[in-house]
């Protein structure tokens, strides 16, 4: 949520000024707050209604300039549709398109948390709060030129009528912290790789500190003393020196294990010697996503306040192709003592999170570990950008994903893992190579790669979110290319089966 917006709780009543936003169902029906507030101008909108054909679609609106009747600048209905089949991840969206029908240019909105079933329960009034507040977000620090009708308000004041404030407040606490979870990760991989390189990336995950996350940076030295020689392949052809770096967040009985969340944080890759083509390489900045996501996460937990034990790890490095620069048919040894063979340096991020999975193994002994990266283009082919591959070694943590995804609106899909896919990474001169050679399966085999350097007895999830991490599908809540896909997803996960 911007600085500029200033969201706040009050009672039901028309407002003196603004934006009035309001819900009606597929019936054009208002809740009865609502047509008191509206009053006269109930009659304006069903004409209104019938001469743009709005029927209160899901997802529709109808705008009305100068509503006779109300002292409002302007009315916006919002179209909730069969009010009756929304779920809860509907509210955040319904949030979302209220925010989406405030213009720009106008400083105060009220928008009246009701649906002609009766007043929204403190938590979906909450979830609309989120929602809305998702939307509001945009990065556009380095715009230097506007016109005149483009410039936003210095503040822009927001006021959700309730009929229990103070229900909705408490509600709403924990959800503005996973929000300022996800504008982190979004602002993370909206930035540019010149910007946010490796040590940049360290220092501003040990920000962190402030909310009671405890953080360390890993520099070279360090990796090297670990033995980390894959991660550091990856790396060693980039002016920019790799990191990794440990957050945790003990919010949690003293001595629980803790659950553990591992992120790919490639800040840019060129593909190193096996370069990819020129075009669209930009977006390659947002080759740290899963790296954006863990941190975001870190930071909704402790905001939150969460009553659990988590970690972190983050592995962070820069893709390039220097004459330092790791060469196809190099062999490398990882921390866990296998040795790999590099067929293609474009398959960079498993190489990294080999290193990081088998170290937070052996250090925390977690509950779990749950890795995300923007592993494949396989995955898009697959799934496209509307869920996350899952591969999971554990059905119960399967399960919990797949409900967690439900709930937040941040799908994941589960996919196979087998023997039959480890033939195609195996080598003939290292105990393996890091690509299958072939385009089928290859989010499959890529999988199957990382689960070499998982502890069999660690119940073990890997989220390849290439399809969903930045460039992915914009909706209702997320109107930037970098998406902060997870952090929702992850909270809910260890707030609906890990907090006691």
């Amino acid at each position: 949520m911007p600085d500029a917006l200033k969201l706040g709780f009050g009672p039901f009543a028309a407002p003196a000024k603004g934006v009035f936003i309001v819900f009606c169902d597929d019936a054009l029906k208002f809740g009865p707050a609502t047509a008191k507030a509206l009053g006269r101008a109930a009659a304006l909108v069903t004409r209104a209604a019938k001469a743009e054909r709005f029927t209160g679609k899901n997802g529709s609106a109808l705008e009305i300039p100068v509503p006779e009747g109300l002292k409002a600048d302007r009315l916006v209905v919002v179209g909730a549709g069969k009010t009756a089949k929304l779920v809860d991840h509907d509210f955040a969206k319904l949030g979302g398109l209220a925010m989406g029908k405030w213009p720009g240019s106008a400083s105060e909105a009220t928008v009246f948390a009701e649906l002609p079933n009766g007043v929204m329960s403190a938590a979906h009034a909450a979830d609309l709060a989120q929602g809305m507040r998702l939307r509001a977000y945009a990065f556009d620090r380095y715009k230097t030129k506007r016109k005149e009708d483009e410039k936003p308000p210095a503040r822009r004041n927001l006021t959700i009528a309730v009929s229990d404030a103070a229900a909705v407040r408490k509600a709403d606490s924990p959800r503005a912290a996973v929000t300022g979870g996800v504008v982190l990760a979004r602002d993370l991989v909206n930035e540019p790789a010149n910007v946010l390189y490796p040590a940049e990336f360290a220092r501003r995950a040990s920000a962190l500190k402030k909310e009671g996350v405890a953080v360390e940076v890993l520099d070279v030295k360090a990796l090297t003393k670990l033995g980390m020689r894959a991660l550091l392949g990856v790396g060693q052809g980039s002016a920019h020196e790799s990191r990794v770096v440990v957050m945790r967040w003990s919010g949690g009985k003293k001595g629980d294990a803790p659950l553990a969340f591992i992120g790919k944080g490639v800040c840019f890759d060129t593909g190193g010697i096996s370069i990819k083509p020129a075009g669209g390489m930009e977006d390659m900045k947002g080759d740290m996503a899963g790296a954006a996501c863990v941190t975001g996460l870190m930071q909704a937990l402790a905001s939150r306040k969460a009553r659990v034990n988590a970690v972190g790890v983050v592995g962070v490095v820069e893709n390039m192709p220097d004459g330092n620069a790791q060469r196809p048919g190099d062999i490398v040894k990882s921390m866990s003592g296998q040795t790999i063979e590099i067929i293609n340096t474009d398959a960079e991020g498993r190489l990294v999170l080999a290193d990081v999975t088998w170290y937070t193994a052996q250090r925390f002994k977690p509950k779990f570990i749950i890795d995300l990266a923007t592993l494949t283009g396989a995955i898009i082919v697959a799934l496209g950008h509307e869920h996350a591959g899952m591969f999971c070694t554990n059905d119960e943590l399967a399960n919990r994903l797949t409900k967690a995804g439900l709930a937040t609106g941040e799908t994941v899909w589960r996919m196979p893992l087998g023997p039959e896919y480890d033939k195609q990474i195996d080598s003939k001169f290292a105990d393996m190579k890091n690509t299958g050679g072939s385009r089928w399966g290859g989010a499959i085999t890529a999988a199957q790669f990382i689960k070499r350097f998982v502890d069999e007895k660690i119940p073990w999830a890997h989220l390849d979110i290439a399809g969903t991490g930045f460039d992915s599908r914009q909706n209702d809540i997320n109107k930037s290319w970098g998406s902060g896909w997870g952090v929702r997803l992850l909270d809910r996960l260890v707030a609906d089966n890990y907090e006691k």
